[in-house]
């Protein structure tokens, strides 16, 4: 109830609703265009509003948070192009149901259950935000390695036609994570002496070019540059159609906001989680999952926009970043001379409060511009090929270039884009590739470093796995790829046919 009185004066305030409204504005654009992230465009705000008071920060940065999350599955949608990490899975079922047409309902889907997920990840930050602390607390550095190779056991569900392939293309990324400075030793790993690649390789221009110069590679190869473009569908979805996955969504935004209370783990890792258990509980979806299924857009979508109330426990009860956003947000608080830590909720109510109003606006603001400019956004489908995939491959140069300023980072992007053409040619999936490569250094570095202090005990396996959430983990991570296996997969059909 203190909560709710202390959030009115912010929900009711012009100002307050301006500011928050113009940070959602500049986070549906700037997360829509392929290269440019929420993370950026937070980062850009800080310099803005460095001599802001600490509620009109806020109320900006919000709503650029909230809305910057959604906006990546814009350009996953109708460009092939996730617009973060978060967005890679959304990709697998958004773009095939743009180039059938149905680019408008991918894009509703997409906003309604956006922002159902931050409705509920906030609702979470609310209630939950002292007992969820606690839970993430307990997590050791084994326990982050095994929940990160537990999401790219779960690959299966990112590779329609060979579980084996996309195990495949997961470890490649893994591979290719691994180049730069030694997380332990500090010194140049796979670099070949390239002065550009000790840093290890950045995710955007990796990301436009798996996705977007390999489908313009893809498309010219396969000869579609000449061929029309599908009608754009304007569809009346009933509510009740619209609403039949809430219930379901319920789950893919727990899963969401426990992994993103956990600090570092962050949206790739709650998206592919997700994904994977709405493959498991969704029996009947309306066509198989990675051919356009509207209830794998659902899971990713609910799940990364929840971890954003995750993200901000362990940031506002302990002074630990959830993801490279809240880190951004936390030098925000130390600039207005604001500390978070455990006592804050109890001290700095007055930010709390406005944070929380912020981002409800926010979730307010993504339903309303979602529903007002998916329409506008998706005649982008309707642009005739020969015409959109030369403009496609001017922005992953721009995309790719905007990351660093760095001509190297255009060359890294084209590498990829053909890396990509080629694994796709082959039939192995790009998306478990792009996971391998997110996780990887959270692996490397979480995995060495459980070693290194197991190293000091007296029985090295029981300090590694001798804890209930990490042998939970193994457990889990253990069943998927055994139940994977096609000798078992064959056995388990044969059973349920009988």
């Amino acid at each position: 109830m203190e909560l709710i009185q202390g959030m009115l004066p912010y929900l009711s305030s012009p100002r307050f609703i301006l500011l928050c409204l113009a940070g959602a504005v500049a986070g549906l654009f700037v997360g829509a265009i392929p290269g440019l992230s929420v993370s950026m465009a937070t980062a850009l705000l800080v310099s803005i509003t460095y001599t802001w008071s600490a509620t009109d920060a806020m109320a900006a940065i919000m709503g650029v948070y909230v809305v910057g999350v959604f906006s990546g599955a814009v350009s996953a949608i109708l460009l092939n192009i996730p617009g973060a990490p978060s967005s890679v899975v959304t990709t697998l079922d958004g773009y095939p149901m743009a180039r059938r047409g149905e680019a408008y309902r991918a894009l509703l889907y997409a906003t309604v259950y956006s922002f159902v997920g931050s409705l509920f990840g906030l609702l979470a930050l609310g209630l939950l935000a002292r007992p969820m602390t606690a839970l993430a607390l307990r997590f050791q550095p084994m326990d982050y390695f095994l929940l990160a190779l537990f999401g790219l056991s779960t690959v299966g569900g990112l590779s329609a036609k060979s579980y084996a392939k996309g195990l495949v293309s997961a470890l490649l990324g893994v591979f290719l994570a691994l180049i730069g400075l030694d997380s332990v030793l500090g010194t140049p790993r796979l670099t070949f002496g390239i002065q550009n690649l000790k840093a290890g390789i950045p995710t955007v221009p990796a990301l436009v070019g798996l996705f977007g110069f390999a489908e313009v590679l893809t498309a010219v190869a396969e000869g579609e540059a000449e061929h029309q473009p599908g009608r754009l569908q304007k569809e009346r979805v009933p509510l009740r159609t619209l609403l039949r996955e809430f219930w379901r969504s319920l789950v893919y935004c727990t899963i969401g906001t426990v992994v993103g209370a956990l600090p570092g783990a962050g949206t790739p890792v709650a998206s592919v989680l997700a994904y994977g258990e709405a493959r498991r509980i969704v029996k009947k979806p309306g066509r198989p999952f990675g051919e356009g299924a509207v209830e794998g857009i659902v899971a990713t979508e609910s799940a990364n926009n929840a971890c954003i109330g995750g993200a901000l426990i362990p940031m506002l009860t302990l002074g630990i970043p959830g993801d490279a956003v809240t880190a951004i947000l936390l030098s925000v608080f130390l600039i207005h001379g604001l500390q978070p830590g455990p006592t804050f909720l109890m001290t700095g109510a007055e930010s709390f409060s406005a944070i929380m109003a912020g981002g409800i606006l926010g979730s307010l603001f993504l339903l309303l511009l979602g529903l007002l400019l998916a329409p506008r956004i998706g005649r982008l489908i309707q642009v005739p090929r020969r015409i959109l995939l030369p403009i496609v491959t001017v922005l992953c140069v721009i995309g790719a270039y905007a990351c660093q300023t760095r001509l190297f980072d255009v060359g890294l992007m084209l590498f990829f884009g053909l890396l990509g053409f080629l694994l796709r040619r082959r039939g192995y999936s790009v998306a478990p590739l792009t996971l391998g490569l997110v996780l990887g250094g959270m692996m490397d570095a979480n995995f060495r470093r459980a070693v290194s202090l197991a190293s000091t005990a007296d029985n090295t396996l029981a300090a590694l796995f001798g804890r209930p959430i990490t042998l939970i983990l193994l457990a889990l991570t253990l069943v998927t790829l055994v139940g994977n296996l096609p000798a078992v997969r064959r056995r388990l059909s044969g059973r349920k046919k009988e």
